[in-house]
């Protein structure tokens, strides 16, 4: 069932920091992989509906959301967990994360969804940027989350739709 950003009732910092989310992307030749991750957020801005996705350059995943206009965030029951510690942990170079998660992976345009996620995020991207080391005002933030220096790309991604399966 599709509904209304405006119309969320789930708290985003529970359901990327708590929940977590993978996020997946495809490539034009049909490609996809997916990754967890627990950084983002939500909000208004250039007035839309936007979501903000971290990926690290050295993520498998990050070639595919370069290639990429579009992507997914799908969140997942509890029950799910060790998917979402598999997807994280491991890469896409070595794993067929679908299958070794046992999560179904579909196809709808040029997204990634899965049939076991219990609501996913169809975003565009509207603007990208790495993060900078002399961006950072507050230097433990840089040092506590960059002290290898590798930091994220950050893409500004207008929530186009979002769809909730019914339980």
């Amino acid at each position: 069932m599709k509904i209304d950003p405006l119309t969320l009732k789930e708290n985003p910092f529970f359901l990327i920091g708590k929940d977590w989310m993978l996020v997946a992307a495809q490539k034009p030749d049909g490609t996809s992989n997916m990754m967890t991750a627990s950084w983002g957020g939500m909000g208004v801005l250039w007035h839309r509906n936007v979501c903000f996705v971290f990926v690290r350059p050295q993520r498998y995943t990050y070639e595919f959301c370069e290639q990429s206009d579009t992507m997914t965030l799908s969140f997942f029951d509890e029950s799910y967990r060790d998917a979402l510690k598999f997807c994280g942990t491991k890469s896409g170079r070595d794993f067929d994360k679908a299958k070794e998660t046992g999560l179904t992976k579909l196809t709808d345009g040029p997204y990634v969804t899965f049939a076991e996620a219990r609501l996913t995020f169809k975003v565009k991207k509207l603007f990208a940027t790495t993060i900078d080391e002399a961006d950072f005002i507050d230097k433990a933030v840089l040092e506590d989350s960059y002290p290898q220096r590798d930091f994220h790309k950050m893409y500004v991604c207008e929530i186009v739709e979002i769809e909730e399966r019914e339980a």
